[in-house]
């Protein structure tokens, strides 16, 4: 067997990382108007959270990011299948500091197993001096979770959770799924077409939020599921794709349709935020692009 080369990530290429997670993190919750979603115009369908909460909660998982990161270089020896018990009270810990913050509200449980994934991922390449390219992260991430969907989709499932009943009703795998497939929403569709849309000039809020229509229109979202059942989830699904297929968000003018659309999602009591969840990681993995290891 070949030595493994191992490089410590230093302490300024693991706070850059981080900051990247970070501001993931709040380029999305700033993002206006998006459909059923908390931004800067209002709660969305949500009656228990507002704005100030996601700036509290992401202040709040800032300092467990770089922790991830540590965690994944410190763990680069180990099988990537041996990985994920090592992040699990990284990300409890991470938990609990978010709903001290937010007053026991969850903004960012979804990030924080996403991000933590991924930072970890990063970790892990940059010590092994693999390149931290989107498609290595996301392979990465995925090897940490081989097996999970069945640990605790199948073969746990007594319908204790909403994922796990969802799973059960639906067959909807949510971001366990997404993770251990290796983020195939983001890197076959979300990422390229955020990519195209920068590269033909449009502006990146207005191509974030035109991506945010395209994860709206393929994810299974079971947080919308969870409020909306699969009629709502392919009404949801549906209308993004109609928007879409209309030219989607290109110019300011555009946006009016997102505000019809938010109306709408939020007479219907819905909110796509496992879409939210998977626009943060693409945003990450955007702007991680540039970083090699050293």
């Amino acid at each position: 067997m070949m030595p493994i080369t191992l490089s410590r990530p230093d302490a300024a290429f693991i706070a850059s990382i981080s900051d990247l997670a970070w501001r993931a993190m709040l380029a999305e919750v700033n993002l206006s108007p998006k459909p059923g979603l908390v931004d800067r115009v209002n709660c969305g369908a949500h009656k228990d959270m507002a704005l100030e909460d996601f700036y509290h909660s992401a202040d709040a998982i800032r300092p467990w990011l770089a922790r991830f990161v540590e965690c994944g270089a410190s763990g680069a020896a180990l099988p990537a299948g041996e990985v994920l018990p090592e992040l699990r009270p990284l990300g409890l810990a991470c938990e609990k500091a978010m709903f001290r913050a937010t007053a026991g509200v969850n903004t960012h449980k979804g990030s924080i197993f996403s991000l933590g994934l991924l930072c970890a991922a990063v970790g892990r390449l940059h010590r092994l001096c693999r390149p931290v390219s989107p498609e290595n992260v996301c392979a990465t991430a995925a090897a940490f979770c081989q097996g999970l969907t069945r640990r605790e989709l199948e073969q746990q499932n007594t319908q204790q959770t909403a994922g796990q009943r969802l799973y059960r009703q639906l067959g909807l795998t949510g971001a366990r799924g997404e993770a251990e497939a290796g983020y195939p929403l983001v890197l076959n569709l979300a990422l390229p077409h955020y990519r195209k849309r920068l590269a033909q000039g449009t502006d990146p809020e207005l191509a974030l939020l035109d991506t945010l229509l395209v994860l709206m229109a393929h994810n299974g979202d079971t947080n919308v599921a969870s409020r909306g059942g699969v009629d709502g989830l392919a009404w949801l699904q549906q209308k993004a794709r109609t928007l879409l297929h209309a030219g989607g968000i290109r110019r300011p003018a555009d946006l009016r349709h997102l505000h019809d659309f938010d109306t709408q999602c939020i007479s219907r009591n819905l909110s796509p935020g496992g879409s939210a969840d998977l626009l943060i990681v693409t945003r990450f993995l955007h702007e991680l692009s540039p970083y090699k290891p050293t």
